[in-house]
């Protein structure tokens, strides 16, 4: 039963886009078309060639952001402003969620690949303000993306988080199997799950999970 295996954790950490709001509120839509654009304008190439790039740099390197600074050596400060200014209004409370997440024992955190300023719109969107200890994005794991082990340890490092007594809530898959190794409760949060050696629970309806759990 899920109570049991998280009875011993104390951190809990929470990506953010499409796990704290989910898919069919499509606000990472807006980001994709202004990743999109950002990269027409920046290598100067035509849109089948940037969105070619944008889903090439995701899968290859965790974000698209880290394969312009890896191939382009692109300045992140002013992408990340561009491509999170858009319309928050999509996303609407969810008091459910917020009381689930209230009463887990112990610190919660979100860990984003997005920036800490965007992360949190979106929780005060969703009416989470307030409810986490902190608040980590790509800039605090020195723009080192998920899935990479490097930005795991270096964000876990600074929350001082001690990773068998944690759990990860992702939807994407693949940044969950770096947590396993280091001894992490993996839920993957996602319509459709992923069978993986990995994964320890998969749900759709991530306010429902955490009600099953200790609190």
């Amino acid at each position: 039963m899920p109570e049991q295996d998280f009875a011993q954790v104390t951190t809990w950490v929470f990506d953010l886009d499409n796990t704290l709001y989910p898919p069919h509120m499509r606000l990472f839509d807006q980001i994709e078309v202004k990743m999109t654009d950002w990269v027409m304008t920046a290598l100067n190439v035509d849109r089948a060639r940037a969105d070619h790039l944008r889903a090439h740099y995701w899968q290859t390197y965790g974000t698209t952001l880290a394969g312009l600074m890896t191939e382009h050596g692109v300045d992140p400060g002013p992408y990340l402003n561009e491509v999170h200014d858009i319309d928050f209004s999509v996303l609407a409370p969810d008091p459910d969620l917020a009381q689930a997440i209230r009463a887990l024992p112990g610190r919660r955190i979100v860990y984003t690949n997005a920036c800490a300023p965007y992360a949190e719109k979106v929780l005060s969107a969703r009416g989470l303000g307030g409810l986490f200890d902190a608040v980590y994005g790509v800039e605090h794991a020195n723009f080192h993306p998920k899935p990479s082990a490097r930005a795991f340890e270096t964000v876990f490092a600074q929350d001082g988080l001690t990773t068998a007594a944690a759990a990860m809530f992702e939807d994407d898959a693949r940044n969950l199997a770096v947590p396993h190794a280091l001894g992490m409760r993996t839920v993957h949060v996602a319509p459709i799950p992923e069978p993986a050696s990995h994964i320890h629970h998969h749900t759709d309806d991530l306010a429902g999970f955490l009600r099953l759990l200790p609190g």
